[in-house]
């Protein structure tokens, strides 16, 4: 099974901490928040890792490399020219992520969340109980920046509407025909899996572990000295 980082972001609301910086690679106890995901990722037993940038790209190659010091072998998708968001990233890379079922992490979070459970799911199309399931989304509870939520769940099916309304954490793993639809060039993710869920394609689970998105300097800073008081 391979791994996709979406670590194009500009990191807007990063800013001025993004100025000359990719926001995977601001630092949280000394290490880059995208080192936590390919270690996290390897551990898990997913090795083969695929990468997606844009400006100040060359920073995250330059530090992961290839990843073999992490026990990892990275390849990267660079969007030189414009960014494509995250469907548009994902599509862009699906000749690097073969065939099988992948998993997609966000860069800019940060999480305890185990990859392993996502490689057991595997959406085996030989699972007649699973014929139809495209993707598996990772959901949580709700932050102080999105307490209305965005999806629920009732067993395992993702809805779009019900209570109590969660979180898509930025973790989930897909089948390549989730995107067969998807043309090339811009494209978000969300607007697909709500199209996607109410079809019935799409199974989640509520994790209620460690996970925080990092999508400005104020929640990097609380991340921080989360670790400094451990």
């Amino acid at each position: 099974m391979r791994a996709m980082i979406l670590a194009a972001g500009c990191g807007e609301r990063m800013r001025p901490l993004t100025d000359k910086t990719p926001k995977s690679m601001l630092e949280v106890n000394g290490k880059p928040l995208i080192q936590y995901h390919v270690e996290n990722l390897v551990q898990s037993g997913i090795a083969d890792i695929v990468i997606n940038h844009a400006e100040f790209g060359d920073q995250i190659e330059d530090y992961l490399g290839d990843g073999h010091i992490y026990g990892a072998r990275i390849v990267y998708s660079a969007e030189e020219d414009k960014l494509l968001d995250t469907a548009g990233g994902i599509v862009k890379a699906l000749p690097l992520l073969g065939d099988e079922p992948f998993v997609s992490v966000n860069a800019d979070i940060w999480t305890d969340f185990s990859f392993q459970q996502l490689s057991d799911l595997c959406l085996d199309r030989s699972d007649e109980d699973r014929s139809n399931r495209l993707a598996h989304i990772i959901l949580v509870d709700n932050p102080a920046h999105n307490l209305q939520g965005d999806f629920s769940l009732s067993g395992d099916k993702v809805l779009n509407e019900g209570e109590p309304m969660l979180t898509f954490s930025g973790i989930s793993i897909f089948r390549t025909e989730f995107f067969e639809d998807c043309s090339s060039g811009i494209a978000s993710l969300a607007p697909m899996i709500r199209q996607a869920a109410a079809q019935g394609w799409v199974t989640g689970s509520h994790y209620q572990g460690e996970w925080q998105d990092i999508g400005t300097p104020e929640r990097l800073q609380s991340l921080r000295q989360g670790f400094d008081h451990m």
